[in-house]
């Protein structure tokens, strides 16, 4: 499954307005704020007017709004500019429950990132957390002698497949890693041992033995996640943005869905 950024800017737009679905600022926020981390300006411009405006669902911040417009604009939104003014020389300040990083984020930022991302893909967070560790110790900048690149060691393949574009970058890696994660949930009806194997060596090898294949690398790793992790199955619930009306196409050989919005909602 691909949940991209205009999504859930979508999404958003209809919870802060009641279109289609019951009206939930805190809603909205989350959406939003997931989508300006996929670097949508609109959403980082959103996110600013909740808080220059107080209509989060929590009291306003016209610092954190300053901050959100400054995103925007690093993002190429013009009328970021004019709400700017409108703050008179306001400090910015970054939203500590949506924290946007130019450089290298520090584990507590990857963690708020998986926190705020897994949920919207089905995930546990403690099993996603538990996966990073084991795989690249939250280090944006890992790469394996395989040529698994960063945090959820994506092969360009699998970047590819899931419409990674920088797989580099730290959001849209964890996004990729989230959305094969919650393609192998699905394949595997949620059991977290071979859900966790096919992670490791590929689905075709899980579905030749139909077991953890008797690789002693995946053996290990499987172990290191569980006992990390400490289940056995994961439920594999509809994802939260299917209450918003979307239609579902298969692309690429049937290994992917492309989730794209039906309708259009107010900006």
């Amino acid at each position: 499954v691909v949940l991209t950024a205009e999504m859930f800017r979508d999404a958003a737009a209809r919870y802060e307005s009641g279109h289609g679905v019951k009206q939930d600022d805190r809603r909205a926020y989350r959406l939003y704020c997931v989508a300006a981390l996929r670097g949508d300006y609109r959403a980082a411009r959103r996110l600013g007017l909740m808080h220059a405006t107080g209509h989060a669902g929590l009291e306003g911040d016209r610092s954190i709004a300053a901050g959100w417009f400054h995103v925007a604009r690093k993002y190429g939104d013009s009328d970021s500019n004019r709400e700017l003014e409108k703050l008179d020389g306001v400090a910015a300040a970054p939203d500590p429950a949506c924290p946007v990083t130019r450089g290298l984020p520090d584990r507590p930022t990857i963690e708020t990132w998986v926190k705020l991302l897994a949920p919207e893909y089905g995930l546990d967070p403690r099993l996603v957390l538990a996966l990073i560790a084991v795989e690249s110790d939250f280090n944006p900048r890992a790469l394996s002698p395989k040529n698994a690149h960063g945090l959820m060691q994506l092969l360009p393949a699998t970047a590819e497949r899931f419409a990674v574009s920088d797989i580099w970058d730290p959001v849209q890696n964890i996004s990729g890693g989230l959305s094969y994660l919650r393609w192998l949930m699905e394949y595997y009806s949620g059991k977290v041992r071979l859900v966790l194997s096919a992670y490791n060596a590929g689905e075709e090898a899980v579905d030749r033995y139909r077991k953890i294949p008797p690789y002693d690398e995946t053996r290990r790793y499987v172990l290191k996640i569980l006992v990390k992790y400490r289940k056995l199955i994961h439920p594999v619930d509809p994802l939260p943005i299917t209450d918003i009306e979307f239609d579902s196409v298969d692309v690429t050989k049937d290994k992917m869905v492309m989730v794209a919005p039906s309708r259009s909602a107010p900006e």
